[in-house]
């Protein structure tokens, strides 16, 4: 009886010990913890590349690939998303590379990098639509899992990216279609603190041009961009823009790699302070122009002109050349981007003018 009770107290002992140990490994300050993604999982230190499955509906399965970097510190959850319009490269292009840049033992927090948002789109190099429903996926956002395939990827990234993370980069550029400057939306949520990390986000991702936009929907169920998804769930994020006429052009590449990098050591993910825009030109109001006929767009300006209001910004022929329509500037601005390519369809966009805001 005795050896009994003294194998239990001893027992005891021993589980007390391991319990008080746990807690000290738990509670360790610093220490970054097992970051999981749909099916995959990155340990402090970590690399981990994978897909985050799709599941088929009404059409296909589809799947995303991605990339956790799992720092041995604790810090912030940051993702980099590029791909949604998959003709769009240079954001493409760049996540590889800042894959290859990032070394775990240097990082604070965890990276997660989707590299390809629409694959399918991007096998088939279309722009704006994906091939199997015919709809942009950067206007069905937060998805619907039991939607059409553009909804469902929409809905895993929503699930699995933006309710997992706690900031996110929205990557675009000019589509195949679009010559556009580079220029970063700095979308307001009416939210002072929200409000004040995006905008130094935005500041510290780089690109000399900022619109101030509050024309994003505050509604949950119907966010439509990716980065206004994260903005209504109360988390930062910034839409950026870097790239051309679906070109690969190094310029490019490198403003969204280094932009990346930037905004991680604005959160403190990487060493060293980051550095804020210190001129910007901010936009405080914009318009997007749209065709009203089928035919061909004949640009009379190009990317980063400045017009003046009524002035002709291209004009509109059918198929036989007649002219159609002249579309003109809404008000005085610097056209951020404008259609690059003969092919115009209604209700499709054609060039998007801002206005240069005088005072900061």
């Amino acid at each position: 009886m005795r050896k009994n009770r003294g194998a239990i107290f001893l027992y005891g002992i021993g589980l007390l010990m391991f319990l008080v140990m746990a807690a000290r490994i738990e509670a360790r300050p610093g220490q970054n913890k097992v970051f999981r993604v749909g099916q995959l999982a990155a340990g402090p230190g970590q690399v981990v590349s994978g897909f985050l499955e799709v599941p088929a509906g009404q059409d296909p399965a589809t799947r995303i690939p991605i990339t956790i970097i799992n720092g041995r510190k604790s810090g912030k959850v940051l993702a980099a998303v590029a791909g949604v319009h998959p003709y769009e490269y240079p954001p493409i292009l760049a996540l590889y590379r800042v894959k290859e840049l990032i070394k775990p033992e240097e990082l604070s927090g965890t990276l997660v990098l989707v590299h390809i948002a629409n694959l399918p789109a991007f096998q088939r190099r279309t722009i704006y639509y994906n091939p199997y429903d015919w709809k942009n996926l950067n206007r069905v956002f937060p998805g619907d899992p039991g939607g059409s395939q553009s909804q469902r990827i929409a809905a895993v990234l929503t699930s699995e990216i933006v309710d997992r993370v706690e900031a996110l980069i929205d990557m675009h550029c000019g589509d195949g279609n679009e010559a556009l400057i580079p220029y970063t939306y700095w979308m307001l949520s009416g939210d002072r603190k929200l409000d004040s990390i995006t905008r130094e986000m935005a500041l510290a991702f780089g690109l000399k041009h900022i619109i101030i936009d509050d024309t994003r929907a505050q509604d949950l169920k119907n966010s439509k961009y990716l980065g206004n998804t994260a903005i209504v769930r109360k988390k930062p994020a910034i839409t950026t823009e870097s790239g051309y006429l679906g070109r690969v052009e190094e310029e490019a590449i490198a403003a969204n790699v280094a932009g990346v990098l930037n905004v991680m050591r604005y959160f403190g993910m990487l060493p060293g302070k980051a550095e804020l825009q210190t001129d910007p030109v901010w936009i405080d109001r914009y318009q997007v122009i749209y065709s009203e006929h089928d035919g061909l767009f004949h640009p009379r300006a190009g990317m980063g002109d400045y017009v003046r209001a009524g002035q002709i910004v291209g004009i509109i022929t059918d198929y036989h050349g007649k002219v159609l329509a002249e579309m003109r500037a809404p008000f005085t601005g610097i056209l951020l981007y404008i259609i690059g390519t003969p092919p115009c369809n209604q209700g499709e966009p054609l060039f998007e003018v801002g206005r240069v805001k005088e005072r900061p």
